[in-house]
């Protein structure tokens, strides 16, 4: 018998100890605690940066050193998993994570508390691949929709609840308790891990087999994603390429990752297992993946930010408008892994892009100044709905023709494609906006001149109302055309928004047209492919 069929062998035998729910339920409280944390912190910047006696910009590395740290670890999680084990991996990374968010709630400085986040992200990297492979292997092949499921409510609702949760803490209490909360929640989750999570035993044998430390993967990949993020989190605000850091780091992402690729495909033992990008389905699934990341990045923005910025509204306020979608994907999710029990994950994938694909374009027609409370809410149902069919479907299609001993890898890359895409989305967002917005400002402001009659028209009418109610005739002026200059902003920033939805529709129709080519799956047969 060949190696990969013993293991698949054992996969098929081996079953966990304790109920499959169980575990899954302790490992989602690990990922849910992890996810949280990438968007909890958002809220609360300005109350470090006066608690910690720094600038707003410098607070914001709070949230860039974890995000880099982060990322470099998803990616070779399942490297990591298979040199020391993967419940040992998994323990260590959410001790690291549970130690370090304590030493971030009592940091005395903002350097110390910049350091701490670093630990914090490393720790955190691995709990979300981790988390998810170990459902894979705990479930079934035909339950693994369910699990994912499960899964997916965590990937999805913590960064949604996030910025709420984190700005009820930090107005009522301290910014430190956003970081300490983590504490009793992540003892708790470790002693559940150590009692009820088991390593399947191709994990002992991987083990058993050695790897070799690959000290130039490693670097090469360090330098490579920590580039990347921090360009995508500061490259607005920098001008992008007409600033030289922005420009040095562009090519140093480049350089390193391209490296990167080609040193891994030819090492026998690799940090990152790039030669499973020859496996259709999964190189499709992350790319989807990637871009679910961006859509759902970017609407997470898009939408509160244009309800705070041009309607007025509170954060409390527009976080309620938003928090229906949460609600819908709640119901969803369970939902969606019983289906994939029934239908195949492709067509579940391709109905939820059309969904929304149809959504964002739905959106441009919706958003507007005018727009009230309640067209807000189901506005933002309508964008979560397809999403909804993506998650789950997605996930499954990425293990289809993957063998058993490949999960750490799998889950390891897929959510580090999810959490690059949702860097990208932030980027992509900040920068239409600004963008588009400064073109559209530059096309209104060419109708405003003075040899445009009803512009004059509009400006006389209204410095007399303003004349009527008591200020003289040159302030009058001055205020009138003032004000309708403030209109002709938002209605400038309201086409940008229109015109980045309309950018986020074409890459969900795209991504709908390429799920026709994935393979079709056994649907209660989890990674078992079918041939066409």
């Amino acid at each position: 018998m060949s190696s990969g069929a013993s293991l698949t062998a054992d996969q098929d035998i081996w079953r966990p100890s304790f109920n499959p729910w169980l575990v899954a339920v302790v490992v989602a409280m690990a990922a849910f605690m992890e996810i949280l944390d990438t968007s909890i912190a958002n809220v609360a910047l300005p109350y470090m940066a006066g608690n910690l006696a720094a600038s707003n910009d410098q607070s914001t590395w709070v949230l860039t050193s974890y995000l880099v740290s982060n990322a470099i670890v998803l990616p070779i999680s399942g490297w990591l998993a298979g040199a020391i084990g993967r419940k040992r991996f998994f323990t260590i990374c959410l001790f690291i994570f549970t130690v370090s968010s304590l030493l971030c709630g009592i940091a005395p400085s903002l350097g110390l508390l910049l350091f701490f986040r670093v630990l914090q992200g490393l720790g955190g990297g691995g709990l979300q691949p981790m988390a998810q492979a170990i459902l894979a292997d705990t479930f079934l092949p035909r339950q693994r929709g369910l699990a994912f499921a499960l899964y997916g409510i965590t990937a999805v609702m913590a960064p949604t609840i996030g910025p709420t949760l984190g700005g009820w803490i930090t107005f009522n209490y301290s910014w430190r308790w956003i970081f300490i909360i983590n504490l009793p929640v992540g003892l708790i989750t470790l002693l559940l891990v150590y009692r009820f999570v088991e390593d399947p035993p191709y994990m002992a044998r991987i083990k058993a087999a050695g790897v070799k430390l690959d000290y130039i993967g490693i670097a090469l990949l360090t330098l490579g994603i920590g580039a990347l993020q921090v360009m995508l989190d500061k490259g607005q605000e920098d001008d992008w390429f007409g600033s030289h850091f922005i420009t040095t780091l562009a090519v140093t992402a480049a350089v390193c990752l391209v490296a990167l690729v080609i040193w891994e495909w030819f090492q026998k033992a690799p940090i990152i297992d790039v030669r499973l990008f020859k496996i259709f389905n999964f190189a499709s699934a992350n790319l989807m993946m990637f871009t679910l990341g961006i859509v759902l990045f970017s609407s997470l923005v898009l939408m509160p930010l244009f309800l705070q910025t041009f309607m007025g509204y509170t954060a409390q306020v527009a976080g309620l408008a938003i928090s229906a979608g949460g609600i819908c994907l709640l119901i969803e999710m369970p939902i969606m892994g019983t289906l994939t029990t029934k239908i195949q994950a492709r067509h579940l994938i391709a109905f939820g892009w059309i969904c929304l694909a149809s959504a964002m374009y739905y959106s441009t027609r919706q958003i507007d100044l005018t727009m009230s409370f309640n067209t807000a809410l189901w506005l933002r149902v309508d964008q979560v709905f397809g999403m909804g069919f993506l998650f789950v479907p997605i996930t499954l299609a990425a293990y289809i023709g993957v063998p058993p001993e490949k999960n750490n890898a799998v889950s390891g890359m897929v959510n580090f494609m999810r959490n690059i895409g949702s860097s990208v989305g932030t980027s992509l967002v900040t920068t239409l906006i600004a963008r588009r917005s400064q073109f559209h400002q530059q096309i209104l402001v060419g109708h405003t001149g003075p040899g445009n009659l009803r512009f004059q028209r509009a400006v006389g009418n209204l410095s007399q109302r303003l004349v009527q109610s008591g200020l003289e005739q040159h302030r009058a002026q001055m205020v009138a055309s003032a004000r309708i200059y403030r209109t002709v902003q938002a209605q400038a920033g309201s086409a940008a928004y229109i015109d980045t939805f309309l950018v986020l529709a074409v890459g969900s129709a795209i991504m709908f047209f390429l799920s026709f080519l994935l393979r079709r799956n056994d649907p209660g047969g989890g990674g078992h492919a079918v041939v066409d």
